[in-house]
Protein backbone atom coordinates (compact mmCIF):
# COMPACT_ATOMS: atom_id res chain seq x y z
CA UNK A 1 0.00 0.00 0.00
CA UNK A 2 1.34 3.43 -0.94
CA UNK A 3 1.72 5.25 2.36
CA UNK A 4 3.04 8.83 2.50
CA UNK A 5 4.33 9.59 5.99
CA UNK A 6 1.70 12.24 6.71
CA UNK A 7 -1.10 9.67 6.20
CA UNK A 8 0.48 6.89 8.28
CA UNK A 9 -1.31 5.90 11.49
CA UNK A 10 0.90 3.83 13.82
CA UNK A 11 -0.95 4.00 17.15
CA UNK A 12 -2.19 0.52 18.02
CA UNK A 13 -5.18 1.86 19.92
CA UNK A 14 -6.40 3.80 16.87
CA UNK A 15 -5.86 0.83 14.54
CA UNK A 16 -7.67 -1.54 16.89
CA UNK A 17 -10.52 0.96 17.29
CA UNK A 18 -11.06 1.07 13.52
CA UNK A 19 -11.16 -2.73 13.35
CA UNK A 20 -13.65 -2.93 16.21
CA UNK A 21 -15.87 -0.29 14.62
CA UNK A 22 -15.67 -1.94 11.16
CA UNK A 23 -15.37 -5.69 11.82
CA UNK A 24 -16.25 -6.87 8.30
CA UNK A 25 -12.80 -7.57 6.87
CA UNK A 26 -11.63 -8.75 3.46
CA UNK A 27 -9.46 -11.84 4.00
CA UNK A 28 -6.99 -11.94 1.10
CA UNK A 29 -5.24 -15.24 0.36
CA UNK A 30 -3.15 -16.67 -2.46
CA UNK A 31 -4.03 -20.26 -3.33
CA UNK A 32 -3.76 -22.67 -6.27
CA UNK A 33 -6.06 -20.47 -8.38
CA UNK A 34 -4.31 -17.23 -7.43
CA UNK A 35 -5.55 -14.37 -5.31
CA UNK A 36 -8.90 -14.65 -3.54
CA UNK A 37 -10.84 -12.50 -1.09
CA UNK A 38 -13.48 -13.55 1.42
CA UNK A 39 -15.50 -11.00 3.39
CA UNK A 40 -15.94 -12.06 7.02
CA UNK A 41 -16.94 -10.47 10.32
CA UNK A 42 -13.94 -10.68 12.64
CA UNK A 43 -13.47 -10.52 16.38
CA UNK A 44 -10.29 -8.78 17.51
CA UNK A 45 -8.56 -10.03 20.65
CA UNK A 46 -6.35 -6.99 21.14
CA UNK A 47 -4.41 -8.37 24.12
CA UNK A 48 -3.59 -11.73 22.55
CA UNK A 49 -0.19 -11.56 20.87
CA UNK A 50 2.05 -8.61 20.13
CA UNK A 51 -0.39 -6.92 17.73
CA UNK A 52 -3.59 -8.82 18.53
CA UNK A 53 -5.37 -11.87 17.15
CA UNK A 54 -8.30 -12.08 14.75
CA UNK A 55 -10.95 -14.80 14.99
CA UNK A 56 -13.72 -15.66 12.54
CA UNK A 57 -15.42 -18.59 10.84
CA UNK A 58 -15.84 -19.92 7.30
CA UNK A 59 -18.53 -22.05 5.71
CA UNK A 60 -17.22 -25.59 5.60
CA UNK A 61 -18.21 -25.67 1.92
CA UNK A 62 -15.89 -22.72 1.15
CA UNK A 63 -12.98 -23.99 -0.99
CA UNK A 64 -10.65 -21.86 1.13
CA UNK A 65 -11.02 -24.38 3.97
CA UNK A 66 -9.15 -26.97 1.89
CA UNK A 67 -6.52 -24.45 0.79
CA UNK A 68 -5.48 -23.13 4.19
CA UNK A 69 -2.15 -24.41 5.42
CA UNK A 70 -1.53 -23.63 9.07
CA UNK A 71 0.92 -20.74 9.29
CA UNK A 72 0.37 -19.41 5.76
CA UNK A 73 0.58 -15.64 5.33
CA UNK A 74 -2.66 -13.72 4.81
CA UNK A 75 -3.86 -10.13 4.67
CA UNK A 76 -7.09 -8.79 6.16
CA UNK A 77 -8.28 -5.34 5.03
CA UNK A 78 -10.59 -3.28 7.24
CA UNK A 79 -12.23 -0.24 5.63
CA UNK A 80 -13.36 2.68 7.77
CA UNK A 81 -15.28 5.80 6.75
CA UNK A 82 -14.56 7.19 3.28
CA UNK A 83 -15.90 9.88 0.96
CA UNK A 84 -15.16 12.08 -2.04
CA UNK A 85 -13.62 15.50 -1.33
CA UNK A 86 -14.51 18.39 -3.65
CA UNK A 87 -11.98 21.21 -4.26
CA UNK A 88 -14.86 23.64 -3.71
CA UNK A 89 -14.84 22.77 -0.02
CA UNK A 90 -11.38 24.27 0.51
CA UNK A 91 -11.46 28.02 1.28
CA UNK A 92 -8.03 28.37 -0.37
CA UNK A 93 -9.49 27.21 -3.69
CA UNK A 94 -11.43 30.43 -4.03
CA UNK A 95 -8.21 32.43 -3.78
CA UNK A 96 -5.73 30.33 -5.76
CA UNK A 97 -7.78 27.80 -7.77
CA UNK A 98 -4.94 25.36 -7.11
CA UNK A 99 -6.87 22.42 -5.65
CA UNK A 100 -8.07 19.17 -7.20
CA UNK A 101 -10.57 16.47 -6.14
CA UNK A 102 -9.45 13.65 -3.89
CA UNK A 103 -10.84 10.87 -1.72
CA UNK A 104 -10.40 10.66 2.04
CA UNK A 105 -10.56 7.37 3.91
CA UNK A 106 -9.34 5.27 6.79
CA UNK A 107 -8.08 1.73 6.26
CA UNK A 108 -6.13 -0.86 8.25
CA UNK A 109 -4.17 -3.76 6.75
CA UNK A 110 -3.60 -6.65 9.14
CA UNK A 111 -0.82 -8.98 7.99
CA UNK A 112 -0.58 -12.29 9.80
CA UNK A 113 -0.51 -16.07 9.81
CA UNK A 114 -3.70 -18.12 9.69
CA UNK A 115 -4.64 -21.50 11.07
CA UNK A 116 -7.83 -23.53 11.06
CA UNK A 117 -9.65 -24.20 14.32
CA UNK A 118 -11.98 -27.07 13.44
CA UNK A 119 -13.37 -27.86 16.86
CA UNK A 120 -16.93 -27.31 18.05
CA UNK A 121 -16.05 -25.53 21.28
CA UNK A 122 -13.93 -22.92 19.51
CA UNK A 123 -16.50 -22.31 16.77
CA UNK A 124 -19.35 -22.04 19.27
CA UNK A 125 -17.39 -19.47 21.26
CA UNK A 126 -16.64 -17.34 18.19
CA UNK A 127 -20.27 -17.37 17.06
CA UNK A 128 -21.59 -16.70 20.55
CA UNK A 129 -19.34 -13.69 21.11
CA UNK A 130 -19.99 -12.17 17.67
CA UNK A 131 -23.73 -12.68 18.08
CA UNK A 132 -23.81 -11.24 21.59
CA UNK A 133 -21.83 -8.14 20.61
CA UNK A 134 -23.69 -7.28 17.43
CA UNK A 135 -27.16 -8.15 18.71
CA UNK A 136 -26.53 -5.81 21.68
CA UNK A 137 -25.58 -3.04 19.26
CA UNK A 138 -28.66 -3.58 17.08
CA UNK A 139 -30.95 -1.70 19.46
CA UNK A 140 -33.55 -4.46 19.73
CA UNK A 141 -35.58 -4.79 22.90
CA UNK A 142 -35.08 -8.54 22.83
CA UNK A 143 -31.80 -9.39 21.09
CA UNK A 144 -31.54 -12.82 19.47
CA UNK A 145 -29.47 -15.41 21.31
CA UNK A 146 -28.39 -18.90 20.41
CA UNK A 147 -30.77 -20.50 22.90
CA UNK A 148 -33.72 -19.05 20.94
CA UNK A 149 -33.24 -22.00 18.58
CA UNK A 150 -33.24 -25.68 19.47
CA UNK A 151 -29.89 -27.25 20.44
CA UNK A 152 -30.25 -29.66 17.52
CA UNK A 153 -30.59 -26.83 15.01
CA UNK A 154 -27.68 -24.83 16.45
CA UNK A 155 -25.48 -27.94 16.45
CA UNK A 156 -26.37 -28.51 12.80
CA UNK A 157 -25.45 -24.92 11.90
CA UNK A 158 -22.18 -25.06 13.85
CA UNK A 159 -21.19 -28.28 12.12
CA UNK A 160 -21.42 -26.43 8.79
CA UNK A 161 -18.69 -23.90 9.68
CA UNK A 162 -15.00 -23.96 10.55
CA UNK A 163 -13.12 -21.55 12.80
CA UNK A 164 -10.03 -19.58 11.78
CA UNK A 165 -7.50 -17.68 13.85
CA UNK A 166 -5.00 -15.12 12.56
CA UNK A 167 -2.00 -14.05 14.60
CA UNK A 168 -1.35 -10.46 13.53
CA UNK A 169 2.30 -9.80 12.71
CA UNK A 170 1.96 -6.28 11.30
CA UNK A 171 -0.72 -3.60 11.40
CA UNK A 172 -0.50 -0.87 8.76
CA UNK A 173 -2.87 2.05 8.99
CA UNK A 174 -3.54 4.69 6.36
CA UNK A 175 -5.74 7.52 7.61
CA UNK A 176 -5.97 9.91 4.66
CA UNK A 177 -7.67 12.88 6.31
CA UNK A 178 -6.29 15.95 4.49
CA UNK A 179 -3.30 16.18 6.82
CA UNK A 180 -1.41 17.77 3.92
CA UNK A 181 -3.85 20.70 3.83
CA UNK A 182 -4.09 23.85 5.95
CA UNK A 183 -6.27 23.75 9.07
CA UNK A 184 -8.72 26.11 7.33
CA UNK A 185 -9.05 23.79 4.34
CA UNK A 186 -9.46 20.75 6.58
CA UNK A 187 -12.19 22.53 8.51
CA UNK A 188 -13.98 23.53 5.31
CA UNK A 189 -13.94 20.00 3.91
CA UNK A 190 -14.98 18.47 7.23
CA UNK A 191 -17.93 20.87 7.50
CA UNK A 192 -19.10 19.94 3.99
CA UNK A 193 -18.79 16.23 4.79
CA UNK A 194 -20.84 16.63 7.96
CA UNK A 195 -23.53 18.48 6.01
CA UNK A 196 -23.62 15.55 3.58
CA UNK A 197 -24.01 13.00 6.37
CA UNK A 198 -20.42 11.74 6.54
CA UNK A 199 -20.15 12.50 10.24
CA UNK A 200 -17.60 9.82 11.16
CA UNK A 201 -15.13 10.96 8.51
CA UNK A 202 -15.70 14.62 9.41
CA UNK A 203 -14.95 13.89 13.08
CA UNK A 204 -11.82 11.95 12.15
CA UNK A 205 -10.58 14.89 10.07
CA UNK A 206 -11.18 17.23 12.98
CA UNK A 207 -9.14 14.99 15.27
CA UNK A 208 -6.26 14.90 12.77
CA UNK A 209 -5.85 18.68 12.62
CA UNK A 210 -2.94 19.92 14.80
Amino acid sequence: MYLPAHFAETRSAELHALINANPLGALVTCGPSGLDANHLPFELLAEQGEHGTLQAHLARANPLVEQIVDGMSVLVIFQGPQAYISPNWYPSKQASHRQVPTWNYQVVHAHGRIRLRDDERYVRGVVARLTREHEAASGQQRPWKMTDSSPEYINQMLAAIVGIEIEIERLIGKFKLSQNKTPEDVAGAAAALATGGHHDLARAMGKSTP
